[in-house]
């Protein structure tokens, strides 16, 4: 019975964080660079990241695919199927490693280190990503993208990762204990029954 409680808490949980993560992703997008228009900051990254320390990498991943998912169904992605993928891959290769080093021992320091990994390995993952898929999707030539690399595509995936690890570092603890401070309290009350 306690087993079920808390498994029902933690998808409630999980729901509410892919909610927040729909209705973030309805802020419009901000190019960061003139240059490279088509690569913006998506604001949904921020309670994605939150949701990877507060659910695990598993939980995380679940919420941006199905947030992400949910937003191009509704036609929220300005970019379409080529937004969605490039969207994934960003943010699968970002959280992924940032979760798994969180989770060797939930720290600061860990969330840190696991945040700057993340940053570098989506912005690895996205070289290759632009010059396979943004080719096809824009109909430009793969020499126009390779020409964009150093310029501009690494330099801007890079200050977007950033940007969420900050932003994640500073709300964390507070967003994390609204969503542990509900399920301590339901705990709190299942015992007191």
């Amino acid at each position: 019975m306690k087993n079920s409680k808390a498994r029902t808490s933690l998808l409630a949980r999980m729901a509410i964080m892919t909610a927040v993560t729909v209705l973030t992703s309805l802020i419009p997008t901000v190019p960061i660079l003139p240059s490279v228009n088509f690569i913006k900051y998506e604001f949904s990254d921020l309670p994605i990241l939150i949701s990877v320390f507060a659910f695990g990498t598993p939980g995380g991943f679940a919420i941006a695919a199905l947030s992400i998912l949910i937003n191009f169904l509704f036609g929220g992605a300005e970019s379409g199927p080529y937004g969605m993928i490039m969207h994934m891959i960003a943010i699968g290769t970002y959280l992924i490693p940032a979760g798994l080093i969180y989770r060797t021992k939930k720290s600061r320091k860990t969330a840190i280190i696991g945040m700057l990994v993340g940053v570098l390995v989506s912005t690895a993952a996205m070289i290759p990503a632009n010059l396979l898929i943004t080719p096809l999707f824009m109909a430009v030539p793969v020499a126009a993208v390779k020409n964009l690399l150093l310029p501009a595509i690494i330099p801007v995936n890079l200050l977007k990762g950033v940007i969420t690890a900050v932003l994640t570092f500073v709300l964390y603890k507070h967003v994390s204990r609204i969503l542990h401070k509900e399920f301590r309290s339901g705990a709190n009350r299942a015992q007191d029954l």
